[in-house]
């Protein structure tokens, strides 16, 4: 990982913590909107502008909604999906790649359990990545959930599923639905092995995502906070380190090992 393109070392990293990441045996970090938004991806309101800014979520972003209006429901995502595809992983992206590579050296294991949809994770080189609500550039079979990856060209919009002939959706959670069972637990089995855990850029009020540094909390593990604002889960967690996610994590990792 190239952590040349990493701001130097500025935010201060409590020794106590760089001792414990040291060691720590299983990490777990939960990242939400905030570190998308270092990259300039829009969130959900911010991306209704234009010819959008009419349509309010339950338009855009419901099982109703397809069912209703299909065309237009893939129109939009197929708009923020142009958007997504604009942006880059930011440094904060980077460092967690970084820290996951670390972990692993050393023989620990590290999941990067995320609420965002557009896979800047993963192209910013992170592996072990827990999409619990989807990911924007997959699509899928909206009877048969499986994911589709191509389909014979047609002008229908949205086309049809090439195995059974329903309508292919986005593959993201949407509003009143639930979250991917497989995905929501390995979520949760990491937050409650974690040695540490590490919550990012989220404001922590969206359920089920925002229980799971609560429940890391109750197995034991020592919990941090990397945000510019206080959430509830301020007052618990062991180390609240202020400020931005790009900002932060690169001066966490080279903090903890700074032989790179």
């Amino acid at each position: 990982m190239n952590l040349q393109r990493m701001p130097l070392v500025l935010i201060p990293i409590p020794p106590d913590f760089i001792n414990s990441l040291r060691s720590a045996r299983r990490v777990a970090v939960l990242t939400g909107a905030g570190v998308s938004a270092e990259s300039g991806v829009p969130t959900f309101r911010e991306a209704q502008t234009g010819l959008w800014a009419q349509f309010e979520p339950t338009d855009l972003a419901t099982p109703q909604a397809f069912e209703r209006d299909p065309q237009t429901v893939w129109e939009w995502y197929a708009w923020r999906r142009e958007l997504v595809a604009r942006a880059e992983p930011n440094p904060g992206h980077l460092a967690l790649a970084a820290l996951e590579t670390s972990l692993n050296r050393r023989g620990a294991h590290f999941t990067l359990i995320t609420q965002n949809v557009d896979g800047l994770h993963q192209r910013a080189g992170s592996q072990n990545v827990v999409e619990l609500h989807g990911n924007l550039s997959q699509t899928k079979c909206s009877r048969e959930d499986r994911v589709v990856e191509s389909w014979p060209p047609t002008r229908r919009v949205p086309p049809p599923c090439p195995h059974c002939g329903a309508l292919l959706r986005p593959d993201v959670v949407w509003f009143g639905e639930a979250l991917p069972r497989e995905a929501l637990a390995a979520a949760e089995r990491a937050a409650n092995e974690s040695d540490i855990f590490i919550s990012v850029g989220t404001s922590g009020v969206v359920e089920p995502a925002a229980s799971l540094p609560f429940a890391a909390l109750e197995h034991g593990a020592i919990v941090v906070e990397i945000n510019p604002e206080a959430t509830p889960l301020t007052p618990l967690a062991a180390h609240v380190l202020t400020g931005p996610s790009g900002a932060v994590l690169p001066d966490l990792v080279k903090a903890v090992w700074p032989e790179g």
